[in-house]
């Protein structure tokens, strides 16, 4: 069966920036489309669905943020948003809504396309195993369904959860009773390297905290193993 090669979308409002990505993919054998606003990328992508978008943050009108958490309701599509901004809450904030992944311009084409490969390789291998993965997961009168990606209480209230915080709890879940480190964490919010400045695991893990209603000072459900990371704590229960 031929392998036809994956769409990418450039959402970039800068044709210097967007011709170079461009070329730079074609090069690379993947088939480009390109976008400078929220309102061509909607068109093209009712045209010809996209298999991962990169989305810069600073768009005019409609900015980078405002896309992604449309498209992330809409779809588990690969994005990657591209940013000029180098703080840490503008890179929280795009993860929360749905980013899979960020860089902060400038940066090196190849390290991009080592992002994409990777990012894509994690698209088309969550689709191949959803049939396969477990469909729900109960601890303390707490249902989480991954088909579904919801959270819910035992009277049957459902609890919002970002992208990262569903990834972070999948993967906890996964893992019930070892410590998780956040470098692991990260790689699976993010699919990048943890380094100690960056705060984004300690923020999702206390945003699932409260959600969970797992008080801070003495956490019963994720308890942080101090120096090395996290883990949850109770064991699921058989469904």
């Amino acid at each position: 069966m031929k392998a036809y090669p994956a769409h990418i979308l450039i959402v970039e409002d800068d044709p210097v920036t967007r011709a170079k990505l461009a070329a730079y993919f074609k090069a690379e054998g993947y088939r480009i489309s390109e976008a400078e606003d929220g309102e061509t990328m909607r068109d093209i992508i009712t045209a010809d669905p996209a298999d991962l978008l990169m989305i810069d943050i600073q768009l005019p009108g409609e900015d980078g943020l405002r896309l992604t958490r449309e498209l992330r309701a809409q779809s588990d599509v690969g994005i990657i948003l591209v940013t000029g901004r180098s703080d840490a809450v503008d890179r929280i904030v795009g993860l929360e809504i749905g980013a899979d992944d960020y860089v902060t311009k400038p940066f090196e084409q190849r390290e991009l396309l080592a992002r994409v490969k990777n990012l894509l390789r994690r698209v088309r291998s969550s689709g191949a195993n959803a049939a396969t993965a477990p469909k729900k997961r109960q601890f303390q009168g707490w249902t989480f369904d991954l088909a579904s990606r919801t959270l819910s209480s035992a009277d049957g209230t459902f609890v919002d959860l970002t992208r990262a915080e569903f990834k972070a709890l999948a993967l906890l879940t996964s893992n019930t009773g070892q410590v998780l480190s956040r470098d692991r964490l990260l790689h699976e919010i993010a699919h990048r390297d943890w380094d100690p400045s960056d705060r984004t695991v300690d923020v999702v893990i206390r945003r699932l905290r409260k959600k969970l209603g797992d008080d801070a000072s003495q956490p019963r459900l994720i308890v942080t193993s101090h120096g090395e990371g996290y883990l949850f704590a109770v064991p699921l229960e058989r469904t």
